[in-house]
């Protein structure tokens, strides 16, 4: 029968134009971030992560969500419990998560180790996004950044002479002698990101070993 009918045979492709990928590609990678976050959550309550491997995890995970919910939100998905319910998503510690909008580890007071933690993943994210958006002037990542040196600054974890902390301090020198409407030139946007990208890994490392 499928001798007589070859187009039994053709592959069916879920988009027909470039704009209908990029529209399935978006929401495969919100699917897989809300999955990695459930099965995050699992990990966690099964003790098969340590608190503060969890708290930075999951504090990267919220913020690619964000990103990446807002790219597929429109009408047929306003919110993320029209997205979980149209395809059938079991993800309730997930979607908790998300609306908590915090690692379940993090208290909802100021100051505490997890939220310095959680603030710190956020502003490494941040900043590498902002750069590789060839986002350059000095006024647009130099708020960041200073909050970036002042939260690592307050975590008491961090040894003094930690060397990611220590070239982001430099960044932070290198933009306070700039005026606001300076940009940063190609080769220091590409030695910055470098430094954020190895500052990030060995703060990571670093909660990974205590």
């Amino acid at each position: 029968m499928q001798d007589n009918r070859p187009e039994l045979m053709e592959e069916i492709k879920l988009y027909r134009t470039a704009r209908e990928r990029e529209k399935y590609d978006n929401m495969a990678d919100l699917f897989a971030l809300i999955t990695t976050l459930q099965n995050l959550e699992k990990a966690y309550v099964r003790d098969c992560v340590t608190p503060q491997e969890y708290t930075a995890a999951c504090s990267k995970l919220l913020v690619q969500y964000k990103v990446a919910f807002k790219i597929v939100q429109d009408d047929e998905f306003p919110t993320i419990d029209a997205f979980v319910k149209k395809y059938k998503l079991d993800c309730p510690a997930a979607l908790a998560r998300i609306k908590e909008d915090r690692p379940i580890t993090i208290k909802d007071d100021k100051g505490n180790t997890s939220k310095c933690i959680a603030d710190i993943v956020s502003l490494f994210i941040t900043l590498m996004d902002k750069l590789r958006l060839e986002i350059k002037a000095m006024d647009e990542l130099h708020p960041d950044l200073r909050d970036l040196v002042d939260t690592m600054n307050r975590l008491s974890l961090i040894p003094s002479d930690f060397e990611g902390k220590e070239k982001v301090s430099s960044w932070l020198s290198t933009l306070n002698s700039m005026q606001a409407s300076d940009e940063l030139t190609e080769s220091q946007i590409r030695q910055m990101l470098f430094d954020l990208e190895s500052a990030y890994a060995a703060f990571n490392n670093l909660l990974h070993s205590t």
